[in-house]
């Protein structure tokens, strides 16, 4: 553990992230803007956010992508996922 994690009191590995969660939800693409990198994603709770696509490019509509802060890291099986 580095010397910033353990002092900073958002990042306590027993807590989770404050500022962030530190967790990561499946998201569906609706539509994506290669040109800027960013695709408009629902989540499982039906609302909707722009997400930063550039990890997991090309991504296209129907796509599932597992997305934290913001960001997708990585791109996931659309028949094995819960997103609508």
């Amino acid at each position: 553990m580095s010397a910033l994690a353990s002092t900073d009191p958002a990042c306590r590995a027993e807590e989770g992230c404050i500022t962030c969660g530190d967790e990561a939800h499946p998201v569906r693409v609706l539509s994506a803007d290669e040109a800027t990198g960013l695709a408009v994603c629902a989540g499982e709770d039906g609302l909707l956010g722009e997400v930063e696509v550039g990890l997991v490019d090309p991504v296209a509509a129907g796509d599932v992508l597992l997305v934290h802060a913001g960001v997708a890291l990585t791109r996931l099986d659309p028949r094995e996922s819960m997103v609508a």
